[in-house]
């Protein structure tokens, strides 16, 4: 009954000798140097890039690592918001993305222009947006989060305002639930993390008992009530290598087992499967590959422009973030 249709991904512990790099992440690293470069990636990224990037990390490090840098030219090995942010927090810089079409359904699930709208006839609200929105979203909004520092948002707001959140209903229903707060949640999600089924995890476990299962608040309640620990990409790292436990069920995209391996290489790591697959990619994240890393590297394009004046209005609720989590 509970068998599992597929073998799982299973990541085991690593014999500490890393591959070398190969010709092309070599001559990567080269025109880095070249045009004075800095490499972000996320933590979804394919492993090759990883390997060599200068900062792998969830939205908020790699928001602080654009803001603080020093290199003329920022590479964002991540999807389209990402660079848009990284833009934003520091618009003296070129930033380009490897490939341009890296888009994101939560993106996509409000548009600045419907999120406008919907403010104009409710003038009363508080709006938050989760870092996954286009820059006209976050022009538009009073504050920003990530899935790292949503409750620690959410509870800097005064408690006479009423809350929107966009546009992750997920997120926002666990932060609410964290926080004790009431807020109208925007009707959007993670197309990938919504594939994570309370069945799929279940037969999870069944196979590997003794491990626990941490999850990302982007999934759906009934996959997050069976986790043993919520929390983004980046709190990830610290809870698995604090934890007793040598094997962990991780319940988010699968780039981030690559990460995982790479800084706690003693432990085990399982993809958290769907009904269908194994693990998880998030199509828009693995867009990016080496071959287009090094042509936008090369190119200096796509390029990503924002209007000065969606920038001015963007940094302000994207600053008092960065600001509220130090």
């Amino acid at each position: 009954m509970f068998k599992l249709d597929y073998e799982p991904v299973v990541v085991r512990p690593s014999q500490g000798v890393s591959k070398p790099l190969n010709a092309l992440q070599k001559e990567i690293l080269e025109l880095k140097r070249e045009r004075n470069a800095v490499i972000l990636a996320h933590n979804y990224q394919i492993e090759p890039i990883q390997r060599i990037a200068d900062h792998v990390g969830d939205s908020l490090g790699l928001a602080y690592s654009a803001a603080e840098t020093k290199a003329e030219v920022i590479v964002f090995c991540g999807v389209h918001f990402m660079a848009e942010t990284a833009k934003i927090v520091n618009p003296s810089k070129t930033v380009i993305l490897p490939e341009f079409g890296a888009g994101c359904s939560l993106s996509d699930a409000c548009p600045a222009d419907k999120l406008a709208d919907y403010q104009a006839k409710n003038p009363h609200l508080y709006t938050i947006a989760y870092i996954n929105c286009s820059a006209g979203v976050k022009a538009v909004c009073d504050l920003i989060c990530t899935s790292g520092n949503a409750v620690k948002m959410v509870e800097r707001i005064p408690q006479d305002r009423e809350i929107l959140f966009v546009p992750d209903q997920n997120l926002g229903q666990w932060v609410a639930e964290q926080t004790g707060r009431k807020m109208q949640l925007w009707p959007g999600s993670c197309y990938a993390h919504v594939l994570f089924t309370a069945k799929a995890l279940e037969r999870a476990r069944v196979q590997f008992p003794n491990a626990p299962v941490v999850a990302h608040p982007e999934c759906v309640q009934a996959v997050r009530s069976l986790a043993d620990e919520v929390c983004s990409t980046e709190k990830m790292i610290g809870y698995c290598r604090s934890h007793s436990a040598d094997t962990f069920i991780v319940v988010t995209e699968s780039g981030m087992l690559h990460r995982l391996q790479r800084e706690i290489p003693h432990k085990t790591f399982v993809a958290g499967p769907t009904d269908t697959c194994a693990c998880n990619d998030c199509r828009y994240m693995k867009m990016n590959t080496l071959e287009n890393l090094r042509t936008c590297l090369q190119t200096l394009t796509p390029e990503i422009t924002l209007d000065p004046s969606i920038i001015e209005k963007a940094r302000v609720p994207l600053q008092r973030m960065l600001d509220w989590s130090r």
